[in-house]
């Protein structure tokens, strides 16, 4: 069949067959699946498919399919080398079509809508698709709840897809559509931001449902606006005043939070706004490290103060926490605020992000982060200790390795203290040093919370095993403590002989004396029989490294 009739006359046909195509008897579906694979590449196909899926009287799954179809043919026909390209008159009428009326009243329709919108435009905006940008800015505006929230929907879409865009060309074109959009975003995030801060006093939870996701929706706007839309965004003034916005905005959010129960509906969307807020600061710092220097001490005085002090309490999460580790980690490990070993050699730019760490790191601040890793933030959690009992294999499978650490929450804390423990190991050495003098021989087994502590500590001391090669005779801790505390054999003792045998492994192969071998093989072979099945995972464990140790380095006995 060749769709060359009018289009109400082939929709009718079209509709039928897509009918037939959301059919569960396959002997409907498949004929109809075929009938629309040949229909394809008919010219007049996807405008009866677009006049399909904009009729919201039709039946939902219907039109949800004729959006599909609607987006795998901009994939296969739109641009114009493809074989069966779409005519450029045709795909004039799809553009004006998708943005003729921003009312589907299915939010997953909209959203498909919204995502094909963007494809189109990658490929043909600005040059064929001038009036795109310039009607979605005039669409944001207006009163219309659902028409409003359509059109910011597709404008986050369509500024997310040109963001991607990586030649150089499409890079300048991105640049000068940031820089005319930029402040109308601004002033339309900051309204909306406003308008949820005065909602969540009342009681009206559609209206503040509505404002929050407007709120998040121009946030990621701006988010991709403000990373991916200037070479050199410190020069912009308006860039830097909506990051600095951002810190204040996030005290309004995290202070909004206490109010905001866990089981409210709106609970989730808050959560992912606050987060949203820590992606700029992050991204921003990933892109433009040079650009991120005046934002440097206000980034660690709000990640320290939530993370590490008690003004956190009662309103952090765990993936906010993470997020904020993750932002002090970017700053301690940023390779351009590390000033050459020839301070002549370093650029201005770097000496002065150095300078700027160098002043907020002090001693007694240092000192505070190491002891908050370690005492509060290494220690087993009840869920953790439930998991070691209820699914031991599970509990000895760490997530570990990869990008974890920029997701999960032990991980980061453990990545954070060995970037923080190598970038400042002077000071913090004696500090640590200092926890493990402390915790000097055999714990009480009815002292649940010191054993917690003590496997902590010896966490980081397995953590920062190379820092501490000067500073700490490990032979000598074996022999006069570790040894001794394999051997302790009650239940409650676990914890301590699953890390003291981790830790050992952690240090075979940075400073061990061979002739201390035989009794950690002795140790080794007793724990290999230990009830426990985490301590005898994480014994084999270290059996394992000790044994790859001594391959490699030719120590056969």
């Amino acid at each position: 069949m060749q769709i060359l009739m009018d289009l109400d006359s082939a929709s009718s046909i079209v509709l039928q067959v897509l009918s037939q195509a959301t059919s569960q008897d396959t002997a409907v579906l498949k004929p109809a699946e075929e009938q629309l694979k040949q229909w394809e590449t008919q010219p007049g196909f996807y405008s009866v498919l677009l006049n399909i899926f904009t009729n919201h009287t039709l039946d939902v799954n219907v039109r949800w399919l004729a959006v599909l179809y609607f987006k795998n043919g901009i994939d296969r026909y739109w641009r114009r080398v493809a074989p069966h390209a779409l005519s450029e008159e045709e795909k004039s009428t799809l553009r004006a079509g998708l943005i003729a009326n921003f009312n589907e009243p299915i939010n997953q329709i909209a959203t498909q809508i919204s995502v094909l919108t963007a494809k189109v435009a990658r490929l043909d905006c600005p040059r064929q698709w001038p009036e795109l940008i310039p009607t979605l800015v005039e669409s944001v505006k207006i009163q219309d709840d659902l028409r409003q929230h359509r059109a910011l929907l597709t404008f986050y879409h369509v500024t997310k897809t040109l963001a991607s865009k990586r030649l150089a060309a499409d890079r300048k074109l991105f640049y000068d559509l940031a820089s005319g959009i930029y402040s109308f975003t601004c002033s339309l995030w900051n309204h909306h931001t406003d308008t949820f801060l005065q909602q969540i006093c009342g009681r009206n939870e559609t209206a503040i449902s509505n404002s929050l996701e407007r709120t998040l929706l121009s946030l990621k706007v701006l988010r991709k606006l403000t990373v991916h839309g200037f070479v050199e965004p410190h020069r912009n003034i308006e860039v830097m005043g909506f990051l600095h916005a951002v810190f204040e905005r996030l005290k309004q959010f995290l202070e909004c939070s206490r109010s905001v129960e866990s089981d409210n509906a709106c609970r989730d969307r808050l959560e992912k706004t606050i987060i949203l807020f820590t992606k700029v600061l992050l991204d921003f710092l990933d892109q433009h490290p040079f650009s991120f220097t005046s934002l440097i001490q206000r980034s660690l005085e709000f990640a320290v103060s939530y993370v590490f002090t008690e003004a956190g309490k009662g309103v952090v999460f765990e993936r906010f926490i993470v997020q904020c580790m993750n932002l002090i980690k970017m700053i301690v490990k940023n390779y351009a605020y590390k000033p050459s070993k020839n301070m002549e050699d370093s650029s201005p730019e770097t000496l002065e992000a150095h300078k700027i760490k160098a002043a907020f790191f002090t001693y007694p601040t240092l000192m505070e982060i190491c002891r908050r890793l370690v005492t509060q933030y290494f220690l087993l959690t009840e869920e953790e200790l439930t998991m070691w009992e209820e699914d031991p294999e599970g509990f000895t499978v760490e997530e570990t390795g990869g990008d974890s650490w920029k997701y999960s929450i032990r991980p980061c804390t453990e990545v954070l203290f060995i970037d923080v423990f190598h970038e400042y190991n002077q000071t913090l050495t004696p500090v640590l040093l200092e926890m493990v003098h402390s915790l000097q021989g055999p714990t009480n087994v009815n002292d649940p919370q010191t054993l917690l502590i003590k496997d902590a500590v010896y966490n980081a001391v397995g953590l920062a095993a190379y820092e501490l090669f000067d500073s700490l005779d490990f032979d000598q801790w074996f022999k006069s403590q570790l040894l001794a505390e394999l051997q302790v054999p009650h239940n409650r003792y676990k914890p301590i002989r699953r890390r003291v045998i981790w830790l050992i492994g952690q240090w075979v192969s940075v400073k061990f004396k061979s002739d201390l071998r035989p009794l950690l093989y002795e140790a080794i072979c007793n724990l290999l029989q230990d009830q426990d099945l985490v301590v005898r995972i994480e014994t084999a464990t270290t059996l394992k490294l000790n044994i790859l140790f001594l391959i490699k380095t030719f120590q056969f006995y």
